[in-house]
């Protein structure tokens, strides 16, 4: 359940292209009793040894429970196909369209007997599990038809096999698949072809839902549910940068001294009035300049910045004295779910489950992430979560996290609505398909998927007509209440 992005030298820019989520339903919740595989795991190998080489133990051919993939390890490395009504390995020209695009699998945990294993993108990610097959299975190939037909009939099956919400986001598989069907044609040009498969998507309000691809020369993306705020201030004079811009900028100046804008551009926290500490995060993630992306080395490069930051901040709150902190996830575009989770472990001295999450057709019951107290400071009084319809994936589950610690109260407007990891799946002519297939839950059950999170004290945190000058009236309102309490 990595949400992925690539680091760019500023918040601003990846705020522009930053992903969205959701969270689904769609069948009724595995059982409690169902297999819990990571249980009874062998400790977490790398695929690939030292030397280079893949680890023996995991060579052969793989098939995954309910994500559609295959996987072919020999010594020299990893080799994915997409299996489902067909299975092929996808044409690309080498190219990431997106950042669940640019990373593969490195990590596994043999299961006992060694016929399936845990598959990680990294350390502590999601559990898909893999069983072993004795080969290829028959009629998998690596020159798959190109056609318009084979296409969309690839693109159908993956909605229809994985999307896990169309009970939460009418219409149904049946009606919108009908429309593409109609639409194609043997002799159709890829521009066609591309709005038959758009059209397939208009209206599914899923931010975690996208085509990408390049027709014609021209790189080409549809994604439906930004919410209202992103596309009003995107249409706006100066557009959304401009708003992000300014929104830092009264920020850092309400803060006066104590501010500090951190983290490659993606933190800014100091103390309001001598006595509310203040924390807002942009993006869950990016707080350094790495280029290895979605390495090792990049994930421990990002996790000691954001403890260094959290580290200075947390000390900083307890020196000023401090009685309670907003903490502010309303402009939070998401990223990372580690870092999702190392939030709410500033706010907490006892480990408990933040959320659960299962994968349609699994098999698999859901599967609980905790939420560990952090090693360095932490604050143990009350919190103030600030959230609003910008708020979304990693943000959203930050937020699920914490709305099971007592001590934190929501304030603001209703977070997106999108929750799942985007699962990437390369269409036979290279076009890149994302979409929702896992299902996050609150410990109850509870799932949030399109309906958003309601915060407990509604305040208007981007109101269309003061966006920029609305934020921080909303900062200084809740600050007020806390003056009350």
């Amino acid at each position: 359940m990595t949400r992925f992005f690539k680091p760019v030298a500023s918040v601003f820019l990846a705020m522009l292209s930053a992903c969205a989520v959701a969270s689904a339903p769609a069948p009724a919740r595995t059982l409690a009793d169902a297999p819990q595989p990571w249980r009874a795991a062998a400790p977490l190998q790398t695929i690939i040894t030292a030397d280079g080489t893949t680890d023996p133990a995991i060579r052969g051919v793989w098939r995954s429970r309910g994500y559609g993939r295959l996987l072919r390890i020999d010594e020299r490395g990893v080799t994915q196909f997409e299996i489902g009504a067909t299975c092929y390995r996808p044409v690309t020209s080498g190219e990431a369209l997106s950042a669940m695009d640019s990373v593969s699998y490195r990590y596994f945990r043999l299961l006992p007997g060694g016929d399936s294993a845990i598959f990680q993108l990294l350390r502590g990610d999601t559990n898909v599990v893999f069983d072993r097959l004795e080969a290829l299975p028959e009629g998998c190939t690596e020159s798959p038809a190109t056609t318009p037909q084979a296409v969309a009939d690839a693109f159908l099956d993956a909605f229809e096999s994985h999307y896990a919400f169309f009970d939460r986001r009418p219409p149904g598989h049946a009606e919108r698949a009908a429309r593409v069907r109609a639409a194609i044609r043997p002799e159709m040009r890829d521009a066609e072809l591309w709005d038959a498969l758009a059209g397939y998507m208009q209206g599914l309000s899923d931010s975690h839902t996208k085509l990408i691809g390049n027709v014609g020369g021209e790189r080409r993306r549809v994604q439906d549910g930004q919410g209202e705020t992103l596309p009003r201030m995107r249409a706006a004079e100066g557009g959304e940068s401009a708003w992000l811009i300014e929104l830092i900028g009264i920020t850092m100046q309400k803060l006066g001294e104590t501010a500090h804008h951190t983290g490659n551009d993606r933190i800014v926290w100091g103390v309001i009035d001598g006595r509310v500490g203040y924390l807002q995060v942009f993006q869950m993630g990016g707080f350094t300049d790495r280029e290895d992306f979605g390495s090792a080395a990049w994930a421990a490069a990002e996790m000691a910045e954001f403890d260094r930051i959290m580290d200075e901040a947390f000390a900083a709150f307890a020196d000023a004295g401090v009685k309670s902190v907003i903490l502010d996830l309303s402009n939070n575009r998401g990223g990372w779910d580690k870092i999702a989770k190392a939030i709410p472990a500033r706010f907490t001295d006892d480990a408990y489950v933040g959320f659960t999450t299962v994968t349609r057709g699994s098999g698999l019951a859901p599967f609980p992430h905790m939420i560990e107290p952090a090693s360095g400071p932490r604050f143990a009084g009350p919190v103030y979560l600030l959230t609003s319809n910008v708020t979304v994936s990693g943000g959203e589950l930050a937020t699920l996290s914490l709305r099971q610690n007592p001590r934190v109260i929501h304030a603001g407007a209703t977070t997106r609505g999108a929750f799942s990891t985007p699962l990437a799946k390369r269409l036979p002519n290279g076009w890149l398909l994302e979409l929702s297939n896992e299902v996050f839950a609150a410990p109850d059950g509870s799932v949030y998927e399109e309906s958003g999170i309601a915060p407990q004290v509604p305040l208007a945190v981007y109101p269309a007509d003061a966006p920029v000058e609305g934020h921080w009236r909303a900062v200084e309102r809740l600050a007020a209440m806390i003056g009350d309490d």
